[in-house]
């Protein structure tokens, strides 16, 4: 059996899956101030100790960052003088979090042109400077960024090794070829970021670790990543950025796992929002590009979601209009429908009959129609905004939110699968182990091609996956007609069942 959870903004959702794939019980209790207690609060719901792996999806992390709370102090290393120069790290940064984050900034020289040439050699008497400096400061995160490091890192890693020779093995190092993408900017920005979150991920790992020893669990954790799979708790630790935007991505793999579809778009109204999605071959489409995280450009991994401010919680204004202020996990205290004082979305769900919640009585003269129709249009709107075709497209409502909607405007298809309102959680406990390649290769296509998809297999097989179970899921060829030599960037990502006998060994 499998536990997945979900740690959302209003509440903390958990499943408990056998080994037949059956959903064999659910839970769903408000998100606590610490996180963590909603986590044993869901466990404990439960009641199952007798399980082989607790799977976790948190919004932990990308919270700290949005608050700008939470955060370490980080040094910002650059190779690649005598370019770059102008424009220093985060240099594009809002001001209240740089003033957060911004510990110290280093260029030094490094850094490859995209064929891997050299644009200088490694100083390691100038590295030994910047550890000194470090040193000084009392700073225990490093992020090391190089030019083209995604086509070659070798830079980066003799970089690490030596500051961490010279600042010993307590130091939080993040380099930029494990994280993101090829672009030099967004690619060093997710790379701070995550260094800025390694304490914190230590912390709320070992919290995490605590619930289920609490719980009476000792079966391996893992954390849920933003592209549908899972990590370890040891990669939890080094790649907490991994973690951004997993609960939506939870949401659709869930639903595409309760509807039986693998191409929709997937409505998940929570709390406060509704976010839609399109999954495509049963996993989410990705961003293209570059994707503002906290208003902060990066370009590593992240589901394509439009999130608009509706949800369960929604505060109704005086003229009918829902959002985007919300009660979030207040609503079992704050709404009418629990005796509270404050008009909410599941107010007008309950007094139109969609769900039996609280004590329906005291919702009974509520007018529900004109505020439910117009949360319906904006639902619509935005799954049309999604879509990229006009095909028929199926749309699956999934979140404990969706009893706001029955049908929507201009889709036919609109699908409530049972265990809906667990999703997330079903997401969770169900996800793969996956391996990603991105980079530019050289060469003559048939040959790079094949060398990517086999350096993505090996990726994933390392992470944890089951020889043998690993396949293709995605393949995007983009030539690069003004380099020479046939450049072409190629991403390819694989993924395959969880072996755990690999992972506990």
């Amino acid at each position: 059996m499998r536990i997945g959870i979900d740690v959302g903004g209003t509440n903390t959702d958990a499943a408990l899956i056998g080994d037949d794939g059956q959903i064999l019980a659910t839970v769903k209790s408000p998100t606590t101030q610490d996180v963590t207690g909603g986590v044993a609060a869901a466990l404990a719901g439960l009641g199952a100790t007798d399980v082989s792996a607790v799977m976790i999806g948190t919004t932990h992390f990308v919270n700290a960052l949005v608050e700008a709370a939470r955060l370490e102090p980080v040094a910002a290393v650059r190779l690649g003088l005598p370019a770059t120069a102008a424009l220093p790290p985060m240099v594009d940064w809002p001001v209240r979090l740089r003033e957060v984050v911004e510990g110290a900034v280093y260029l030094c020289h490094g850094g490859h042109e995209y064929d891997g040439t050299p644009i200088s050699e490694l100083d390691p008497a100038e590295l030994r400077e910047v550890a000194a400096d470090i040193r000084r400061r009392g700073l225990r995160s490093v992020a090391i960024s190089s030019v083209f490091s995604p086509v070659s890192s070798l830079f980066e890693e003799q970089a690490a090794a030596l500051l961490r020779a010279e600042l010993g093995p307590d130091v939080y190092l993040s380099i930029s070829s494990e994280i993101g993408r090829v672009g030099l900017l967004a690619r060093e920005n997710a790379t701070i970021v995550n260094a800025a979150l390694r304490p914190l991920a230590d912390h709320t790992i070992d919290a995490f670790g605590e619930a289920l020893r609490v719980a009476g669990i000792e079966a391996p954790l893992f954390l849920s990543q933003n592209d549908g799979t899972l990590m370890d708790v040891a990669h939890a630790r080094r790649y907490p950025v991994a973690t951004f935007a997993s609960g939506p991505t939870n949401s659709m793999r869930g639903a595409a796992y309760l509807s039986g579809l693998s191409d929709c778009a997937v409505v998940d109204i929570g709390g406060t929002t509704t976010d839609v999605g399109i999954l495509a071959g049963g996993f989410p489409r990705e961003a293209a590009g570059e994707a503002l995280v906290a208003e902060v450009r990066t370009n590593f991994r992240i589901p394509d979601v439009l999130s608009i401010g509706i949800g369960g919680g929604s505060i109704i204004a005086p003229d009918g209009t829902a959002g985007p202020r919300s009660v979030g996990y207040r609503l079992t205290s704050e709404a009418l429908v629990f005796g509270g004082h404050t008009l909410t979305a599941t107010d007008l769900a309950v007094a139109a009959g969609h769900a039996v919640i609280g004590t329906p009585a005291l919702v009974s003269g509520v007018p529900y129609e004109g505020a439910l129709k117009v949360i319906a249009e904006r639902v619509a709107e935005a799954v049309d905004r999604m879509r990229t075709s006009s095909a028929p497209l199926p749309v699956v409502l999934v979140g404990g939110g969706s009893i706001l909607v029955r049908d929507l405007p201009g889709f036919a298809d609109v699908r409530r699968p049972e265990h809906f309102e667990v999703a997330n959680a079903v997401g969770a406990a169900i996800a793969q182990v996956g391996g990603e390649v991105d980079r530019v290769f050289s060469g003559p296509r048939e040959s790079v091609l094949s060398a990517a998809k086999a350096e993505a297999v090996a990726r994933a097989e390392r992470a944890g996956a089951r020889d043998g179970s690993v396949r293709i899921v995605d393949v995007e060829e983009v030539p690069l007609a003004y380099l020479p030599g046939d450049a072409v960037r190629i991403r390819v990502k694989a993924v395959g069942d969880l072996d755990l006998e690999k992972i506990n060994a």
